[in-house]
C-alpha cells in the first residue's frame, strides 16, 4: 500500500541459478509484493546469458503473484526475428512491460559488435518492440555517463533516441552522489526530454560487492560514503543499519527535489529494501491497517 505522500516504487530481481538462490528470490518477492510496486523487472544477463532463467522467473511471477513483471530484453546474440518472437511470446502470456537494453559484449569479446541481422542498439530495439505490440518500455540512463560513451552529450543524445523511439521512461544506473542525478535531470530537461527519469537506488548489502559494481558501470563512490562503512567488515548488523540510513537519506533528498518514483536494485534480498520503503511510507496493507 502506498500511503499519502509516499513515493512510487519498483524493484529489480535477477534470475537464480541454484535452488538456494531461487528460495531466497521467492522469499524476497513474496515479502516485497506486499508493498504493491508499480512493476518488478527481471534481468536478462547483460551478455544474454540468462535468457531461459529470465523467462522461467517471469512465468512464475505471472502465475503465482499479482505483480507486473518487466523482463529485460537485450540486443545480444539474437536476430531481430528471434527477439521479436520472444516479445510476442511475452505478450501472449500477459507481459505488457519490458526493459529494453543494448546489453554488454559477450565474455571474451574485446568490444560490443552488433549481432548479425540483430538490433544494433537499444533505440533500434525499442522501435522494433513497439512494432511487435504496444509494450510499455523502460530504458536505461546513466547520470555519470555510460562507460563506452565518448562524452556526456553523446550519451544524452542516445537516451533521447531511445525515448523518441517509443520508450515510456528511463531508469538510471545506481549512483550515490544525489547532486549528480539532479544535474543529469537538468540536462535532460534542457535537451527536451519530457519522459520520466527514475533514479535507481542500490541498498548497500556488501560494500566490496558494491565497489565492483561501481567500477563496472562508472559510478563514483563519495569519500564520505566510504568513511561511513569503514571498519564494519565484520559487523553486518551495523552495516545494515548504515546502509538503510544512506538509502533513506538519498531518497528523502530526491523527494525534496520533486522526485516521486524510485527503482530499487534489490540483489534478490528483501530486508534492506523493505525497511527503506517502510521508513519512506510505502507500507503493506497489513502494516497500514
Amino acid at each position: 500500500m502506498i500511503t499519502k505522500n509516499s513515493p512510487t516504487v519498483s524493484f529489480e530481481f535477477f534470475p537464480p541459478n541454484t535452488e538456494a538462490m531461487e528460495a531466497t528470490l521467492w522469499q524476497s518477492i513474496e515479502r516485497l509484493a506486499s508493498l504493491s510496486p508499480r512493476f518488478v523487472s527481471v534481468t536478462y544477463g547483460a551478455d544474454g546469458s540468462t535468457r531461459v532463467r529470465t523467462h522461467a522467473a517471469v512465468a512464475r511471477i505471472l502465475k503465482e503473484t499479482d505483480l507486473t513483471p518487466a523482463p529485460h530484453l537485450t540486443c545480444i546474440d539474437a536476430t531481430r526475428g528471434e527477439i521479436d518472437d520472444i516479445a510476442r511470446e511475452y505478450w501472449d502470456t500477459g507481459v505488457r512491460h519490458l526493459v529494453a537494453l543494448r546489453g554488454d559484449a559477450p565474455k571474451g569479446a574485446e568490444c560490443y559488435v552488433p549481432y548479425r541481422d540483430g538490433y544494433a542498439y537499444a533505440s533500434d530495439l525499442v522501435a522494433g518492440l513497439k512494432k511487435v505490440a504496444d509494450f510499455d518500455i523502460s530504458v536505461a540512463a546513466y547520470p555519470e555517463v555510460h562507460p563506452e560513451a565518448s562524452d556526456a552529450l553523446f550519451d544524452l543524445d542516445n537516451l533521447k533516441r531511445k525515448l523518441d523511439a517509443g520508450a515510456s521512461r528511463a531508469i538510471t544506473q545506481f549512483f550515490f552522489d544525489t547532486d549528480v542525478f539532479l544535474r543529469f535531470r537538468d540536462r535532460c530537461d534542457q535537451a527536451g526530454i519530457e519522459s520520466a527519469i527514475i533514479p535507481g537506488i542500490l541498498p548497500i548489502t556488501r560494500f566490496p560487492q558494491m565497489e565492483r559494481f561501481a567500477r563496472m558501470c562508472g559510478a563514483a563512490i563519495p569519500a564520505a560514503l566510504r568513511h561511513r562503512f569503514d571498519g564494519l567488515e565484520n559487523d553486518p548488523e551495523t552495516r545494515q543499519m548504515i546502509a538503510a540510513s544512506v538509502a533513506i537519506e538519498q531518497v528523502r533528498h530526491l523527494e525534496s527535489e520533486g522526485i516521486e518514483d524510485f527503482h530499487f536494485y534489490t540483489l534478490n534480498r528483501s530486508e534492506l529494501t523493505y525497511a527503506i520503503c517502510h521508513a519512506l511510507g510505502v507500507r503493506s496493507g497489513q502494516d497500514a491497517a
